[in-house]
């Protein structure tokens, strides 16, 4: 991840925001080369989940089932909780 000094990142705040918004990559800010911030482009916002569950759909923390075999079929799902 790029990081970007706190001074850069004041000149340059407008361009930042543009290119993470653009190309989804994060970009850290910090200074002496040391990250303390990072700027995310924040996900589709969907309101009926929580500011949390919005971040993490962004940071991908649940993209590892996206690998994971399918155990159960939405049929499966329906007839266990479904009334």
């Amino acid at each position: 991840m790029k990081t970007i000094s706190t001074t850069d990142a004041r000149k340059r705040f407008r361009d930042i925001v543009e290119s993470v918004k653009a190309t989804g990559k994060p970009i850290a800010i910090g200074r002496r080369n040391k990250p303390e911030v990072v700027l995310v482009r924040f996900p589709r916002y969907n309101p009926e989940l929580s500011d949390s569950t919005n971040l993490n759909a962004l940071g991908g923390a649940f993209d590892f089932l996206w690998d994971e075999p399918d155990l159960y079929s939405a049929k499966d799902i329906k007839k266990r909780y479904a009334p």
